[in-house]
């Protein structure tokens, strides 16, 4: 394996997809622990793309 990180592009288009559709699952889910994961998972794909200070602004909206 080489020592060199290649990076992707990630768009901010396909985080909100994402995000969105992981919302809708949770909310069709009956497990708080998998609530929970979901809820994890959500939030490490949204800061793939938007930083702390806009997370902040956005999670609030």
């Amino acid at each position: 394996m080489s020592d060199e990180i290649e990076y992707e592009e990630i768009t901010s288009e396909e985080v909100d997809r994402v995000v969105a559709a992981i919302e809708e699952l949770m909310a069709t889910t009956n497990s708080e622990t998998i609530k929970a994961f979901l809820e994890e998972c959500s939030t490490n794909v949204y800061y793939t793309v938007y930083d702390d200070e806009e997370g902040a602004e956005g999670l609030a909206a």
